[in-house]
């Protein structure tokens, strides 16, 4: 099967992932989740007229008048009576304008003389007055469904009026790493051996994407024992990923170990640098990837192809997964081959600065990168302040 485009990959993932089911929670647990319903407001925003700034309320004013302070509105305690030309009421931000207000006299503009206050400055410019459902109306969407519940949407969402949320189930993951050469983290170290980095950095991606991880499997490159291991996790899983075994030799089993389980495929290879032999199938319901063994390539095609999974599980739709932007180069790169090419990147003084060491295998520069480069098939060398299309990594 040849290799498709990244467009192409990105295309199959979208037709094959369905949001998973819903479930309701209370906002201290809402935080990370993705709405699957949105929230509407259950009444206006503010409620009333509020004043935004500490002053006094007036119905009308000019410069050197002097007027009768007749009352105090303070937030969650309003002054119920209407005040007309020649009077002012105390206020303080937050609080219900009175009703004969019509604009707010900052404390900065006034001088006090017992219960009167003189004007000193025109009654012109803003009326520091926040207008009743000028923030939302009753009845309106405050936050739309497949929104990412951030710090500012739950203060939009909980500010609505509501108790609870309707948010997508977390998707559960199975991991499953292969590889005789494998060792665990910390273990002691073996002739050949080495760790399984990929493992923890994985395991990070995926929280932070939204999903949780049920397990985590270190197995040779025994097909049995990697057949029983698939049958378990996508027993559990709504997703499990394979790194490793993604190649031709006689020890890679990646796709091999789900074929007893009618493993259907949706792609086996992706025209991209580093990563090519990262797949995608399917088990009955549980979707199967498979990521490249090397730990640069494991994570490059993580953030450009499971991310997008995992948020199609969730419904996600803002903000995007794969939120691109232009900024300038801050050192010259080579032109790109055939395959299109994501170069791993520092960012430093407003530019985007590619690590020394591209090699995939490299996890060093995992740790010193935070941006991916992307870099079209074929594109000529670019030069220092070009803008390129870039990606948080």
């Amino acid at each position: 099967m040849r290799p498709i485009s990244l467009d192409q990959a990105w295309g199959i993932i979208a037709a094959a992932v369905m949001p998973l089911k819903s479930e309701m929670v209370g906002f201290s647990d809402a935080a990370g989740r993705v709405l699957s319903a949105p929230v509407v407001a259950t009444f206006d925003s503010p409620q009333s007229n509020v004043s935004m700034m500490d002053g006094y309320a007036v119905h009308d004013a000019m410069a050197d008048d002097t007027l009768d302070v007749v009352g105090v509105s303070a937030a969650g305690s309003r002054f119920d009576g209407k005040i007309v030309a020649g009077q002012a009421v105390r206020i303080f931000t937050g609080a219900a304008v009175p009703e004969g207000a019509e604009r707010i006299m900052i404390q900065e503009h006034v001088t006090t003389d017992g219960d009167r206050i003189t004007i000193l400055e025109p009654t012109i410019g803003p009326t520091f007055v926040r207008a009743i459902g000028s923030d939302f109306r009753a009845a309106e969407c405050v936050v739309a469904a497949g929104t990412l519940l951030t710090p500012g949407a739950l203060v939009a969402a909980a500010g609505a009026g509501i108790a609870q949320v309707s948010v997508t189930r977390r998707p559960r993951v199975a991991t499953i790493a292969t590889g005789d050469e494998l060792r665990a983290v910390g273990a002691a170290p073996e002739h050949d051996s080495i760790p399984d980095s990929i493992g923890p950095g994985l395991a990070a991606m995926l929280g932070a994407m939204g999903a949780d991880v049920v397990g985590h499997g270190l197995l040779g490159d025994d097909l049995g024992a990697l057949e029983r291991a698939a049958a378990e996790a996508v027993a559990v899983a709504d997703l499990v990923v394979v790194t490793g075994g993604a190649s031709v030799g006689e020890r890679d089993h990646a796709k091999a170990m789900f074929a007893p389980l009618g493993l259907e495929l949706l792609f086996s290879k992706v025209a991209i640098k580093p990563g090519k032999p990262v797949w995608l199938g399917r088990v009955g319901e549980t979707l199967i990837m498979g990521l490249p063994g090397n730990p640069g390539s494991a994570l490059v095609t993580a953030r450009l192809l499971l991310a997008p999974l995992v948020a199609g599980l969730l419904g996600q739709q803002r903000p995007s997964p794969l939120d691109w932007i232009d900024l300038p180069l801050g050192a010259a790169i080579s032109a790109t081959g055939e395959r299109e090419t994501f170069l791993r990147a520092t960012f430093a003084d407003g530019k985007l600065i590619p690590v020394a060491n591209q090699d995939s295998g490299a996890q060093r520069a995992l740790g010193e990168a935070t941006w991916l480069i992307r870099c079209p098939a074929g594109q000529s060398a670019r030069v220092e302040n070009e803008l390129v299309s870039a990606l948080a990594f």
